[in-house]
């Protein structure tokens, strides 16, 4: 419990990023001027990870003040929010009727968690 506590008072605004990853990715897509853009939605996608994995860097580097950082954290920065967008896409193929899982959209998405943590990195020096 006292672990709970903690990350939410570390990573306040990742948490609420990613629950609203969540709500958005799982609810139904209304219909938007950029429909006719192609792939705006999996601009869409990088955007929103590379947002997230950013906010995700910024309270990192916020509430850990050493420069180093230990090869767990980046494993884990990197490959939990790729694997949560991997759930999320099995989600919307087999869990609801009005979305459909989509490879092209967990590409868009790691793109974004890596952008995220190449920049991170190289704001961080």
């Amino acid at each position: 419990m006292r672990c709970l506590i903690v990350h939410l008072k570390r990573y306040p605004l990742t948490l609420v990023c990613i629950a609203l990853t969540w709500y958005l990715c799982l609810m139904r897509v209304p219909n938007t001027p950029f429909d006719d853009f192609e792939n705006a939605d999996k601009w869409a996608h990088v955007l929103m990870y590379f947002g997230t994995c950013s906010l995700l860097w910024f309270e990192y580097w916020r509430s850990h003040k050493s420069g180093r950082v230990p090869v767990s954290h980046w494993l884990l920065a990197v490959a939990c929010p790729i694997l949560m967008s991997g759930v999320i896409e099995l989600c919307q193929e087999y869990l609801t009727d009005c979305r459909s899982g989509d490879w092209r959209d967990f590409l868009a998405n790691s793109v974004g968690v890596v952008l995220a943590a190449a920049i991170g990195q190289a704001f961080r020096k």
